[in-house]
């Protein structure tokens, strides 16, 4: 054969096979203040940057996903009686179906909390029923009256039916994951020192009793059974929520790091391992990420205790501009083998008038979030400690946007596993609420005018749920000098790369490098962008 054309032979074979190479490229999810869309793949290059870049290390394996989602409590529960059960299944089917947010983590409340129509009950609310002969779940089955409430679109649809009605979808699709967290606000108020579900006038919530503790974990583990019987499984469970208190403003019950040490090792976890929940994990703490110490260092110090807890639960209302990644740090350094959780945040005091005690009265309620996606992308929105003499450097006026973006991205690179919102769902006001407390919803409703609004920090969380699931593990990231950015980094179960990116600034561009390859990211002022990478 032609040595010339063996030569143009192998010179046409590797300028096809130059030509015909996949590029690694990105696909973008776009989320900014007008529209959420899908803009043009971004292209990737075996290049290594420098300056202002954003790199991922993809040899930093870190933390394993637990997922994102948001609560079920009794008050979301009746806003969705309140449609259609046709509107009722498209709104659960958005948030936990496959083709909508697809939401892998909830949270769910053990008898009543603040977000109850009326509150002040438990599942036994016969006094000293230490055999717990009274127990019963029939209050989170009967339903809401149309007679009581007119806007009531069915009647039979309460809490359990709720959670049934989620299960469904998981059951029904593909990817079923869905981790179950239950969460109790209270014991029966037969069982604390104050025999009140909460006491406002003297400002406390009410201890378990000692001897009660076997009952309390007896109670707790029916409550489990109730929901296994049925079909249903609970990922975890917490002992209490806020075991230190809210000053008694709706149902709470105080528990020392001390006493939810002892709950847990002797009584919680062994009845939970003799009844066949042992696979249940146990997740201490539930309150403000600063105030965690205390209760990590007690539960994982004694020997006990460890050996049933799986991890710590975690709120945000510490700080409307801060995840507290140095406390977040160092309770995973002392720690690394148990997981860090967030169980709770919501823009809380919603439309609340302010008090003698805040600097700002005016500034401090807000107004006009219901349909105005502005309200929720710029800093318009306040929490309890706006202004007021308690730390108010960590308490400024916040875009809502802004800090469930950045509290999850620099809260996954601090070690969390997961983000789990409160409630689901509520009215266009904030509620119902029995004690005033009225928050804000990832969806709202206008019951008069049928108007369901989806707030934008839900697309947030749909951007989150849907790029970073279950198992997927956070990898290392060495953010900008730019302050504006935040960015943190999955990689995915299929081999794919999940790049989260909140930009709270002006349009922009900046170089990122993950491993070899490296892209110019250009973003829009003030969006959140999920880039799903494959190399």
């Amino acid at each position: 054969m032609n040595r010339s054309f063996i030569h143009a032979f192998i010179l046409s074979c590797v300028i096809l096979t130059a030509c015909t190479a996949k590029v690694p490229s990105a696909d973008v999810w776009l989320l900014a203040e007008n529209a959420e869309t899908k803009p043009a793949p971004v292209q990737f290059r075996k290049a290594h940057v420098s300056g202002n870049a954003v790199v991922i290390d993809l040899n930093d394996r870190r933390q394993t996903i637990d997922g994102f989602g948001n609560s079920i409590t009794e008050s979301s529960v009746f806003v969705l009686a309140c449609l259609t059960p046709e509107k009722r299944h498209a709104v659960l089917e958005e948030m936990y179906g496959e083709n909508g947010a697809n939401f892998s983590a909830s949270r769910t409340v053990v008898g009543a909390s603040d977000f109850a129509l009326k509150g002040h009950y438990s599942f036994d609310d016969v006094d000293g029923d230490d055999a717990l002969t009274h127990f019963s779940m029939q209050v989170h089955k009967d339903g809401f009256s149309k007679a009581e409430y007119p806007q009531i679109k069915d009647e039979q649809y309460d809490m359990w039916q709720c959670l049934h009605e989620i299960a469904a979808i998981k059951d029904g699709q593909k990817d079923h994951e869905w981790r179950l967290v239950a969460s109790p606000w209270t014991a029966p108020a037969w069982m604390k020192d104050n025999k009140q579900f909460f006491d406002k006038l003297n400002r406390y919530g009410g201890a378990l009793l000692p001897e009660y503790y076997d009952a309390f974990a007896r109670y707790y583990v029916k409550y489990l059974q109730a929901y296994r019987e049925s079909g249903i499984e609970f990922w975890a469970i917490t002992p209490e929520n806020e075991p230190m208190g809210n000053d008694g403003s709706w149902e709470s019950m105080h528990l020392s790091p001390a006493a939810e040490t002892a709950l847990i090792g002797r009584y919680l976890g062994p009845e939970m391992e003799n009844n066949g929940f042992g696979e249940v994990k146990i997740l201490g703490f539930d309150q403000n990420t600063f105030e965690a110490a205390p209760y990590t260092a007690a539960i994982f110090g004694d020997s006990l205790a460890n050996a049933y807890t799986d991890g710590t639960a975690l709120h945000w209302y510490g700080s409307t501009v801060s995840c507290f990644p140095d406390v977040l740090d160092s309770l995973h350094a002392a720690h690394p083998d148990k997981r860090l959780i967030h169980t709770e945040g919501c823009v809380d005091n919603l439309g609340r008038d302010g008090w003698p005690g805040v600097s700002d009265y005016e500034g401090y309620k807000e107004c006009c979030w219901f349909n105005n996606d502005a309200f929720w992308w710029n800093p318009n929105a306040t929490d309890w400690a706006y202004s007021t003499p308690w730390w108010p450097e960590w308490h400024p006026k916040y875009a809502v946007v802004h800090r469930y973006a950045s509290y999850i991205i620099d809260g996954l690179n601090h070690w969390l596993t997961g983000y789990i919102d409160w409630n689901a769902v509520l009215d266009s006001i904030g509620g119902p609420t029995h004690v005033n407390n009225n928050c804000g919803a990832m969806l709202m409703v206008d019951y008069e005018h049928d108007h369901l609004y989806f707030t934008p920090y839900y697309y947030v969380l749909k951007h989150f749920s849907r790029s970073m699931r279950p198992g997927d593990v956070v990898l290392g990231v060495t953010q900008s000098p730019d302050t504006e950015l935040h960015v943190c980094a999955v990689e995915k179960q299929d081999g794919s790369y999940a790049v989260n990116i909140l930009n709270t600034g002006a349009e922009k561009q900046f170089p990122l490098q993950i491993g070899e390859y490296a892209a110019t990211i250009s973003l829009p002022a003030n969006c959140v962008e999920t880039l799903i990478v494959k190399l």
